[in-house]
């Protein structure tokens, strides 16, 4: 098959593909994406596709990637159009997603993704460009001596971060006396908005007072939570979408059919009117967001590294698996307590949870999300973990969470397993430390759980030497029994 998806194919798409029916030639963007990942694609893109199919024609998408042209080389040949594949027990339905109509790769020509954020068309940039992307510290603030950090400072003509691309485009328009642009954050952080508010008016700050104050001012960042499972795309999904649409798809999306996305609602320069089932506007996100980060991100980090100890793949074997099911009931059952009374169902989501987890039809594959650890855990694990033990509450799920994630880099530094970290050089070093009290430790430290580290690790060390002696599956077994 030598035809792939583009404008000139969708008219002759077999009748049940849904596919854009909106005349894409006359949509303009008001968008402009920065990270142009699988999540992007297959949450805030089809919701926003949504829109355009509604009647909207000023709010498609710019996209960008920050880093690999790789995304663009696959999609700029198919007219920005690309697949997404709900997939369940009951089976797989298929959608041509037509909401982006351009895509930029920022280290190519650093100047023309600043013209176009700087474009008075342009009223919203979203990001997902994982935790990471934030170039913070450990303690959450800017991190000021990261080279790309120092070298946008000197030289914003050019930039490299995320920070640096967003200050030059803002630079411009004040310049020119366009309003800012609402910058809305998708990241799997708590209080997504608040953080990047407070790195970007602290990197404005370093570039001048005036500047500072401005971004503080003057620049709206809603926060958000999103919540929707898409694995990493397989050579195999790639031959199921071409059979489906009989054309070539490079870079389709496979994703699970349920999509939740709340969204402060602060738009200065307005929003699209996003009807999607499961998007809502809110006046404080942070009850559904530490709710999502600490019941779903966090059980997937634990399993993660208890999955992959375990040999297992992927989310649904290793939530099959009756030792690691019982785990995470413990695990949630000691998240949910650090959950404020904000008239959120934690029972009901946890349920939910179980469905989704168990889909064995989404091959959700445990490296890709055991990658980043010392980026996600301190907000998914540590802080409730910290909390559980300052309010005298049971932690040891959370605690063993975190032994799993060292016993996993254990593993990793041995050859095994194949998720990534910033940090992993460092974390491999303090993880195969043999005295597991060390080990704990050092690697504690890092989490940030400040005055209760020391309790923390009381828990933590014994549980890896247990792992490391006797193996995960007899350490879930004596937790689960309160052994």
């Amino acid at each position: 098959m030598t035809d792939h998806l583009d404008n000139a194919h969708l008219a002759a798409l077999p009748a049940s593909i849904d596919r854009p029916l909106y005349d894409r030639a006359a949509i303009t963007p008001g968008i402009v994406h920065l990270g142009l990942g699988a999540f992007h694609r297959g949450h805030q893109a089809v919701a926003v596709d949504d829109c355009l199919a509604a009647g909207a024609t000023d709010w498609g998408i710019v996209a960008a990637s920050l880093r690999s042209p790789d995304t663009r080389d696959a999609l700029k040949p198919q007219d920005g159009l690309y697949t997404v594949v709900d997939r369940d027990s009951d089976g797989d339905r298929f959608r041509v997603i037509g909401a982006i109509l351009d895509v930029l790769v920022a280290p190519e020509d650093p100047a023309a993704l600043v013209r176009r954020m700087a474009d008075p068309a342009t009223r919203i940039v979203s990001l997902t460009v994982t935790e990471k992307g934030y170039t913070r510290r450990s303690d959450g603030t800017l991190d000021e001596d990261h080279p790309d950090i120092r070298h946008d400072l000197a030289n914003l003509s050019a930039p490299r971060s995320t920070l640096g691309f967003l200050a030059a485009a803002l630079e411009a328009r004040r310049a020119a006396g366009i309003a800012p642009f609402t910058l809305l954050s998708c990241d799997n952080l708590p209080a997504n908005g608040a953080t990047l508010k407070g790195l970007l008016t602290r990197f404005a700050a370093l570039r001048s007072d005036a500047f500072g104050a401005y971004v503080r001012d003057h620049v709206a960042c809603p926060s958000t939570m999103v919540d929707r499972i898409v694995p990493a795309t397989t050579d195999g999904d790639r031959d199921l979408v071409a059979a489906a649409l009989g054309v070539r798809d490079a870079w389709p999306i496979v994703t699970e059919p349920y999509f939740s996305w709340v969204i402060e609602d602060d738009f200065p320069l307005g929003r699209p009117d996003i009807r999607t089932p499961g998007v809502v506007f809110v006046e404080d996100v942070a009850p559904f967001e530490l709710m999502k980060l600490r019941l779903l991100n966090g059980a997937h980090s634990a399993l993660a590294y208890s999955g992959l100890l375990l040999g297992h793949d992927n989310v649904a074997a290793a939530f099959h698996d009756p030792d690691a099911r019982a785990y995470v009931d413990v695990l949630w059952s000691e998240s949910a307590a650090t959950l404020p009374d904000a008239g959120l169902d934690s029972d009901e989501y946890c349920r939910r949870l179980a469905i989704r987890f168990g889909n064995r039809a989404l091959r959700h594959k445990l490296d890709q999300i055991g990658t980043d650890g010392s980026e996600k855990l301190p907000q998914r694990i540590a802080m409730p973990l910290a909390e559980n033990l300052a309010a005298g509450r049971p932690a040891r799920a959370e605690a063993a969470a975190i032994a799993f994630w060292i016993a996993a880099l254990e593993r990793r530094g041995a050859g095994a397993f194949a998720f990534t970290d910033p940090r992993l050089d460092r974390l491999t070093a303090l993880a195969v430390n043999p005295d597991a009290e060390a080990a704990a430790g050092d690697i504690l430290a890092l989490l940030g759980l400040g005055t209760q580290l020391e309790a923390a690790r009381a828990l933590v060390a014994p549980t890896l030497r247990d792992i490391r002696s006797d193996g995960v599956r007899e350490v879930m077994r004596r937790l689960v029994r309160g052994g």
